[in-house]
């Protein structure tokens, strides 16, 4: 019974060895693994002879991402342009006396009851004898009743009487719309006989005459892609609402695109067609593809930061400072899954725009080109790990914190002269009619562009706007060139200078870095246990190395 304690004590120094030995062995494993995390693809291939799959994949994708981007820009301004040379053809072709450019935001104007006439009845003329003037491949399309024609609707206060030499009106401010639909079996002749033509022009608010009309756009056969079929949504609008004896003319055209319903077109291009499709495809695989890898490092780096924070909180009794808690999250890799996703989506409608399922363009390219976008912008990680480039990544890091709070109290003067300039020198300045128009000349005028000419266009008409004008101007560029934007370049100059020292003389060392580079305490024993210990972390990576295995 004595001999039993005996044996138990002996026991306890080995158990304790063990567990001492146990123990080093999972801290000395945990840092061979911080420091795999941290490596560049190059030094992480010379360390265990690992290809960097994602390096090359990304180099890959750049490559066809940029590929796929340009063709279907090439083909997005071609249907662009046929919009846009349509809807001007349309204007020489409906409006009486244009001009070939908009006044304003309108297209032209009239100032006589018989110039209001003549370019009504002009309007309706034009789509009559449409097929017989038309230099284009047009033809007639219904209108929201199923009907072909045109669409006329008034619209004028209910009833009044007006005698501005005695300054008296008596006018009830109901307002009333009056539609008539004109088919082509009647002619214009015949129109202008209608009753609904006579115009009481005091209480006339505005015409409005609406149309469809159908095109194909053949274009897109000499790139080798199947043509594309249009409707075009037509409005022309006689806007009397000022009653200041100037009716100003608007013309708007809605162009949708719709699957042509018979198309046998010989050649080629079906054959054009299915290969974009397969490469698209495959840019879907390649990005699907860089999407898992991306994941999945997500997911390991997650797990290695929580077997590095349960060690230090072990050992260290504290926790890691956030700092290092967020060198685990590879925004790099947040940003590559955001481009994998959009280039993915966009690829899919770009397929279905391609197979003339879809016609939603602008959605397919805000996609493209937002991916590709960040795509590039990915590159700049790997010249990240040369010094010299690296200046640029640190520097935007370091100062964007206090850009943004710098920012914040900047704009809130920004917004201010941006209401004041709206409100006090609108009707004066065409530059400052709406609030985007106001946001975006001011950005200007910080930017230094078009000074001159924003001072000259202020109109003269009052003394004190105009005193104001100067006084506001001369304020708002004294204030942001000379003092706010030097402030801006000095925090972001600042930062670099500060980036530029500590690549000189070191960068101050967080724990991680400080338990990455721990060795004095460690060399005897790693000296005299390096055998055993090696194998150990041997065995144990082994059966788990692609679990741990985080590439970057």
């Amino acid at each position: 019974m004595e001999e039993e304690p005996a044996k138990e004590a002996e026991k306890c120094p080995v158990r304790n060895a063990m567990a001492h030995l146990d123990s080093e062995v999972k801290e000395e494993c945990l840092r061979e693994d911080l420091k795999f995390y941290f490596m560049n693809p190059c030094e992480k291939y010379r360390a265990r002879h690992q290809i960097p799959w994602k390096l090359g994949l990304q180099i890959l994708k750049i490559a066809m991402v940029t590929t796929q981007l340009v063709r279907f820009g090439l083909s997005n301004q071609l249907v662009v342009a046929f919009k846009e040379e349509n809807t001007v053809a349309f204007k020489h072709l409906f409006l009486k006396g244009y001009s070939g450019t908009d006044e304003d935001d309108y297209s032209c104007s009239v100032y006589t009851q018989e110039e209001a006439y003549e370019s009504i009845f002009f309007a309706l003329s034009q789509y009559h004898q449409l097929k017989n003037i038309s230099l284009g491949t047009l033809g007639y399309g219904e209108n929201e009743d199923n009907r072909i024609g045109l669409k006329v609707c008034k619209q004028h206060y209910k009833k009044g009487t007006m005698f501005p030499s005695n300054e008296t009106l008596n006018i009830d401010s109901d307002i009333e719309v009056d539609c008539v639909h004109l088919d082509l079996s009647t002619y214009p002749q015949e129109w202008k006989n209608s009753s609904f033509f006579r115009l009481e022009f005091y209480r006339l608010l505005q015409v409005e005459i609406s149309f469809h009309l159908k095109g194909i756009d053949l274009q897109t056969i000499h790139s080798r892609e199947l043509p594309d079929c249009y409707v075009f949504h037509n409005t022309i609008t006689f806007d009397n609402k000022a009653h200041s004896g100037k009716i100003k003319i608007y013309f708007g055209s809605d162009a949708k695109i719709e699957e042509c319903k018979d198309l046998n077109i010989s050649g080629s291009i079906q054959k054009n067609t299915q290969y974009v499709l397969a490469f698209d495809a495959f840019v879907i695989v390649i990005c699907l593809a860089s999407l898992i890898l991306c994941t999945r490092s997500i997911v390991l780096a997650l797990r290695l930061r929580k077997r590095f924070l349960n060690f230090f909180l072990e050992k260290y009794k504290r926790h890691v400072c956030n700092a290092d808690q967020w060198e685990f999250i590879n925004g790099w890799y947040i940003l590559v899954i955001i481009s994998d996703l959009m280039t993915i989506i966009g690829s899919i409608l770009k397929m279905e725009i391609k197979a003339k399922n879809l016609t939603n363009y602008d959605l397919c390219s805000i996609l493209l080109g937002t991916s590709t976008l960040f795509v590039w912008v990915g590159v700049i990680r790997y010249l990240g790990y040369f010094q010299a480039y690296n200046v640029l990544i640190l520097t935007m890091q370091a100062s964007l914190p206090k850009v943004l709070r710098f920012c914040a109290c900047a704009g809130m003067i920004y917004l201010g002269y941006t209401f004041c300039g709206w409100i006090v020198l609108g009707p004066y300045h065409d530059k400052f009619e709406d609030l985007n128009t106001v946001a975006e000349c001011l950005f200007s005028l910080v930017n230094g562009d078009d000074m001159f000419a924003t001072f000259a266009q202020i109109q003269q008409k009052s003394i004190l706007v105009w005193l104001f004008s100067r006084l506001y101007l001369y304020s708002f560029i004294s204030l942001f060139i000379y003092m706010i934007l030097s402030l801006f370049i000095a925090l972001i100059t600042d930062s670099y200078d500060t980036i530029k020292k500590y690549q000189q003389n070191g960068f101050p060392e967080t724990d991680l870095q400080e338990f990455l580079k721990e060795c004095g305490s460690k060399e005897k024993y790693q000296k005299e246990a390096s055998p055993f210990l090696s194998c150990i972390c041997c065995l144990r990576r082994k059966g788990s190395d692609d679990h741990l295995v985080l590439m970057n």
